[in-house]
């Protein structure tokens, strides 16, 4: 195997990874796909594609401005805004799942997006599974390593989406865990509120 189809594999494997080990992630991905009856696997396209967009901009910046931009304080007010976004999410998620109605198909579709570029422009911690990128010699191949990177955690999404969408199989069952979702989007954004 040559160094670009490595370069490859590992970025794949690296964007896969990042965002299914994110609560945060999955916090705000499961109540979105629950709110649909059809095609949930698109909130987690959309939402991949929204993150690494953020983290394509974050990572520009960081190269373009480093020494001059306080990364780490951008990082922390980023977080904190993940986590508002999350209670609200949240909040809005628990309002609909006890309406006992089925949102419309194509409720939210921006939003997935808006919600994945917002995890992806906030926090650091994405940048250490890009990290690896920087030992590559080769141009092309920290190129291919990014761009599986940021192909990785779509896919991973937009799988993760899918499953959710998979299981919520009845009008019951999808305000049920829709309810249990955005509990857990309103924890995790408490969480990432007073961690940073």
């Amino acid at each position: 195997m040559g160094p670009g189809v490595i370069a490859w594999i590992a970025g794949l494997a690296a964007g896969a990874v990042h965002v299914l080990t994110g609560p945060d992630h999955l916090a705000a991905v499961a109540p979105l796909a629950l709110e649909r009856s059809t095609d949930r696997w698109a909130v987690g396209l959309r939402w991949g594609v929204g993150h690494a967009a953020g983290v394509g901009v974050v990572g520009a910046l960081a190269l373009l401005l480093r020494g001059i931009l306080p990364v780490d304080e951008l990082s922390s007010w980023g977080e904190r805004w993940v986590g508002v976004a999350l209670i609200g999410l949240g909040l809005l998620g628990l309002m609909r799942a006890f309406k006992s109605r089925v949102a419309k198909p194509h409720a939210h579709a921006h939003t997935a997006t808006a919600f994945g570029a917002l995890h992806g422009l906030a926090g650091s911690s994405h940048l250490i599974g890009v990290l690896p990128a920087l030992g590559l010699g080769d141009t092309i191949d920290v190129l291919i390593y990014l761009l599986g990177f940021g192909i990785g955690s779509v896919a991973a999404m937009t799988a993760f989406a899918a499953g959710v969408g998979a299981v919520a199989t009845t009008p019951r069952t999808q305000r049920t865990l829709g309810a249990l979702a955005s509990s857990a989007a309103v924890v995790v954004g408490v969480v990432w509120l007073t961690a940073f």
